[in-house]
């Protein structure tokens, strides 16, 4: 059975009682807490426990084998307590105050009664209080779509109620004022640990990926900058820093020679190996998960689909540790990207903290919208940006109160980065710059092309990696995970070495392709046929010098390797995050026609494009880099507006709004001719996932009556108050609904309301174990109330709770009585 047949539907060889087997034993286990998500979503859709699972979004790999558990409980809080009681109550109230009169049928008379209206029919049968329901109720499975219309009217009922019951007493006015500021404590609390967390990761990354070239002997947990910070010495020439070793000094060959650097490079290739092996290995054995960047999952599990364990601890914790690893070990990968899934892993953990949150799907994917937003102002340093990146790209359901939130959120956690200061610059991103020459108007046309190379590049970038990921999906490559990480770290770290461009961390490269030349600059982008009297001598143009045309060559040998490696890198089954590598893609792009245009400029400085605006140093290098990086990764993923805040916030002006629009637009324009799908969208569709991109326009003509086929057979529904609970089963063995229609009775078919499949056989599953005297013939009710008659028989099922109500039929069925005609309502059972 394939992957989409598991999520879809049932194979046709398990017949509804094997079906009825593994309900029941997939309820068993739950009770006991020790299924895990994959395990009760094949349970109950009848799936061979020794089948082979697909790689595809619907079951779990070979590779994603273990599930949180923990986060597995704690997804499926109660929703069906005593508050929703009181809630359905209230909203009960405020429909009628009427008591409806009996509908006569037969030799029977039913009270058609709801939780709210008078109690006038006598006291409740025995065990009729004993209604507390399991853990479960309310909530959904793993691999299933919530019901955004049903979790946003309980939590409005209850509000309601609380604003109603707030002047009762002190504890009710309190319990108000925290209803009503608990979302602003839930984002500032997922600020702060966001925060923090990412100040970690920044420090940690930066001295494992040092590591790789040397050490700290007089404090090793310093990185090289840090190290060197200790030195007497106020000058020094690049990669001199006398305190820090390089590991050829360690071993006694010196700085320089073929001896000291076949030792460092066996020890690049030793420590990257070491690092992606450790990174690999946690995350097969603790939380699958936390493979790849994980905005494709996050923008799925904001559109509403369920996936238990994404954004649990163990994904936390092994997401954290396994993307500095990846980063350290040199891969053509940042650590951007996953810094979303790390804070919205901490969205989802601390909404916990909050019942209002945590027990509604819809309202927690407020506070994952906030944490995405906080994911991105704490990876750049751009609150705004991340709000707009939130908004933009990865929330499908985005009310106005959230952008608040939303922005308080990335504010807490760009102050936190800030404070923390990992990167020792007094800026909160690595590669913070402000440039002292303004553009000229005549630069429009290469920022435009720029864009236009960046939705070239984007383009290539997703068809020849969403080419090579279905490959590994569906050969024998998919099997060896593990494998395939560890040859690509070594054809990437033995490829890296060589060129000092792709041996630096991709953060570093980004830093100085986006830096301005100055007097005291002595690397090779800087080695120009300049003469300077004094450091405060204007930078003019001059000719490159031999450092420069060596730059060019091996910036443009940098520029193959990293296209190719991200390519293939982006994917397999570590973290792995898409930002850094194609700005540093875009960067190179940019850097290289910046110092084109320079040199244009130096040689036909007469031309009337430079006449007039060249007198002195009109053209910055750095400023094309920037631009070339916001093309190139705005052709990868389309981003626009976001893309352009993130971008000036990291230059720290304004003033280069409009080059990075035009580069921006015109990347998109061309990434959009040439295909319509990012690289997230790509790979949602890649992976199965069911995600109804709300920008998505559809021109169906056709009408529900052209596609729709007769029934075979009678509707099956459930009355309110006279089904025995053996009848009640036999109609779940005899059926898959995924949902039921109540109504008042065989003869009245009036729709009362919809029960869930899921949540009816957890109820009674707990209904027979914790209520005593429960047989086949007790009476399922799913009102409150039962007839003033003496009770004989067992006692009843009251599964009031677990309803939900449609009250606009109650008036339907009022009026059809008073009339005299009785109209059925359709009721569409929900497909799968």
């Amino acid at each position: 059975m394939s992957g989409e047949q598991n999520l879809m539907g049932e194979s046709d060889e398990w017949t509804p009682d094997l079906r009825w087997d593994m309900e029941t034993e997939w309820l068993r286990k739950r009770a006991d807490g020790v299924a895990s998500s994959c395990q009760s979503y094949q349970a109950v859709n009848g799936v061979h426990q020794n089948q082979q699972r697909g790689a595809s979004a619907s079951g779990c790999s070979s590779d994603e084998e273990m599930i949180d558990l923990a986060s597995n409980k704690s997804g499926g809080g109660a929703m069906g307590d005593d508050e929703n009681a009181h809630l359905h109550s209230l909203h009960s109230h405020q429909a009628t105050d009427r008591i409806l009169p009996k509908v006569e049928h037969g030799m029977h008379s039913t009270y058609v009664q709801f939780r709210g209206f008078a109690n006038s029919s006598g006291s409740a049968a025995p065990g009729l209080e004993a209604d507390e329901l399991p853990p479960g109720i309310g909530q959904y499975d793993d691999f299933h779509t919530i019901d955004w219309q049903r979790d946003i009217a309980r939590d409005r009922m209850r509000h309601r109620y609380i604003a109603k019951k707030k002047n009762d007493s002190v504890f009710n006015m309190i319990r108000g004022a925290h209803d009503a500021w608990s979302g602003w404590v839930c984002v500032f609390l997922v600020g702060v640990v966001a925060g923090s967390v990412a100040g970690v990761l920044d420090i940690g990354t930066r001295w494992m990926a040092n590591l790789r070239l040397g050490i700290c002997p007089k404090a090793f947990w310093l990185n090289k900058e840090q190290c060197c910070w200790m030195s007497s010495e106020m000058q020094y020439e690049e990669d001199t820093c006398p305190e820090w070793k390089m590991w050829s000094e360690i071993f006694s060959a010196g700085r320089d020679g073929a001896g000291a650097y076949i030792i460092q490079y066996i020890f690049y290739i030793l420590w990257s190996m070491a690092f992606i092996s450790l990174c690999a290995m946690l995350v097969r054995t603790f939380a699958p998960y936390a493979v790849g960047s994980g905005i494709t999952e996050i923008k799925t599990i904001l559109s509403g689909f369920i996936i238990r364990g994404y954004l649990g601890k163990w994904t936390l914790l092994i997401k954290s540790i396994g993307v500095m690893l990846a980063v350290s070990a040199g891969l053509s990968l940042g650590k951007e990207g996953p810094l979303v899934h790390v804070a919205c892993c901490i969205g989802n953990i601390i909404s916990y903290l909050f019942p209002k949150y945590g027990r509604n799907e819809a309202k927690k994917r407020e506070i994952l919208s906030a944490a995405a937003a906080a994911g991105v102002s704490m990876a750049f340093g751009a609150p705004i940006g991340g709000v707009l990146f939130s908004l933009e790209e990865v929330s499908y359901y985005f009310p106005l109160k959230t952008l608040w939130r939303s922005f308080f959120c990335a504010l807490v956690s760009a102050f936190i980065v800030r404070s923390i200061n990992p990167f020792g610059n007094d800026h909160s991103v690595l590669f913070y710059v402000e440039y002292t020459t303004p553009w000229m108007f005549f630069e429009l046309v290469p920022f435009i092309v720029l864009g236009i190379l960046g939705g070239v590049v984007g383009s290539i970038f997703i068809k020849c990696n969403i080419r090579w990921c279905r490959y590994r999906k569906f050969s024998k490559l998919g099997k060896y995970p593990i494998t395939e990480v560890l040859v690509l770290t070594l054809i990437t770290a033995v490829i890296s070495f060589p060129n000092e461009y792709t041996r630096m961390d991709m953060s570093e490269l980004i830093s100085l392709l986006f830096s301005e030349c100055g007097p005291a600059d002595n690397n090779k982008l800087c080695d120009y046929k300049r003469v300077y009297h004094n450091v405060n001598d204007p930078v003019g143009l001059a000719p490159a010098g031999e450092g420069v045309i060596e730059a060019v060559w091996l910036l443009l040998l940098a520029l193959i390797i990293k296209l190719i490696l991200t390519i293939f890198t982006f994917g397999i089954k570590v973290p792995a995050g898409l930002f850094i590598p194609s700005l540093a893609i875009g960067a190179i792009i940019g850097r290289l026609m910046g110092i084109g245009m320079e040199q244009m400029a130096v040689q036909y400085p007469h031309l009337w494009v430079f006449s007039n605006e060249c007198s002195a140093n009109c053209i910055t290098p750095g400023l094309y880099a920037m631009v070339g990086a916001a093309a190139a990764l705005g052709g990868v993923t389309r981003m626009t507006v976001s893309l352009v805040v993130i971008m000036f916030e990291l230059t720290g002006g304004v003033k280069y709004i409009v080059p990075l629009m035009a580069a921006a637009m015109a990347s998109k324009w061309v990434g959009d001719a040439l295909g319509k799908e990012g690289v997230y969208d790509a790979h949602i569709n890649l992976n199965g996932y069911p995600f109804l991109d709300s920008k998505d326009e559809f021109t169906h003509t056709t009408l529900a009556a052209d596609v729709m086929q007769p029934r075979n057979g009678q509707l099956s529904s459930l009355t309110q108050d006279n089904m025995s609970l053996s009848e009640v089963e036999s109609v779940l063995r005899e059926t898959d609904h995924n949902g039921f229609p109540i109504i008042v009775s065989a003869e009245t078919q009036c729709l009362v309301g919809i029960v869930i499949r899921r949540d009816l056989l957890l109820a009674i599953a707990s209904a027979k174990k914790l209520q005593d005297g429960i047989t086949g013939n007790s009476i399922v009710m799913f009102t409150d109330t039962i007839p003033a008659v003496p009770w004989i028989g067992p006692p009843p099922l009251k599964l009031r709770k677990i309803v939900d109500f449609v009250w606009s039929s109650l008036f339907v069925c009022l009026l059809s009585h008073l009339s005299g005609h009785f109209y059925y309502v359709i009721f569409f059972r929900r497909l799968r």
